[in-house]
């Protein structure tokens, strides 16, 4: 669980590579100097209480937000101290899946996954169209929902009309904010089984946000509390459950969903590593 300090590179294991990150709204510091590794082809888990940065965290991964120091460096490229045009080139190697699916209204379902092809491509309408159908092919959503509204979906289907619209420039790296907020167990289930069948099938490197613990260690490969402005631990789900940093063993414990492992007597004794 050692965060190493060279920066990822392609090829490498770790895609992304942040290292001693600040940011502050005000005089509110949100982060504090975070230090995250983000596993290539892996599902990397973020959890952490309200209101302790994760979406901001998340947003400096895709260059939205300037830290106020730090590096995040992206297949060995600090982003950092890119300009907008160096860094709308390096987007295109994210997809994002935002909390609520964020479609646009007014726009069919068609409309709402060719959006980043009519921005970002030159593309004809019939091949966008084929592009579409094909993305959600691989999500199991029927073609009948191409002319559809958002607001005829049920929670389920609008979640994998935004992730289909977050696919179809087949990027390398899928953020997901939130992903299972606001479903019922089955829709939470469903959406789970959908981000591990597009990690298997893609080798995609996904990066979650997440509250839900019973999610979290079910499809997390690599997870990482953020706490205090602080990447306070990261590791497997089995190292996770084994370690002893208090606050984090309280966290996922009152989630009910997941129990920890119990620690050895010199263990208890040791606070919080």
């Amino acid at each position: 669980m050692t965060i190493q300090d060279d920066p990822a590179r392609p090829g490498d294991r770790f895609a992304i590579r942040v290292r001693d990150l600040h940011k502050s709204f005000g005089s509110h510091e949100v982060l504090r100097g975070v230090d995250l590794d983000v596993e290539r082809g892996r599902i990397n888990v973020i959890i952490g209480g309200s209101g302790q940065g994760k979406s901001v965290l998340m947003k400096h991964l895709m260059g939205l937000l300037k830290p106020d120091r730090g590096s995040i460096f992206v297949d060995g490229v600090d982003l950092v101290p890119m300009g907008d045009h160096a860094l709308n080139k390096v987007r295109r190697k994210f997809g994002m899946l935002f909390q609520y699916a964020a479609l646009f209204d007014s726009l069919t379902v068609l409309e709402n996954i060719e959006f980043p092809l009519v921005e970002h491509t030159r593309m004809k309408r019939s091949e966008r169209t084929a592009l579409v159908k094909e993305t959600m092919a691989s999500l199991d959503l029927a073609e009948l929902l191409l002319k559809k509204h958002p607001s005829e979906l049920s929670g389920g289907q609008r979640k994998r009309v935004g992730l289909a619209r977050a696919l179809v420039l087949k990027p390398a790296i899928l953020l997901y904010d939130e992903p299972t907020t606001g479903l019922d167990p089955v829709a939470t289930k469903n959406v789970d089984d959908m981000i591990q069948g597009i990690s298997q099938k893609t080798g995609v490197t996904s990066v979650v946000i997440s509250h839900d613990m019973a999610s979290t260690f079910g499809i997390g490969d690599r997870i990482s509390m953020l706490h205090e402005g602080r990447i306070v631990e990261s590791g497997t789900p089995d190292e996770i459950k084994r370690s002893r940093y208090a606050f984090l063993r309280h966290f996922v414990e009152m989630s009910g969903a997941v129990e920890m492992s119990a620690l050895l007597e010199d263990q208890r004794t040791g606070g919080e590593a």
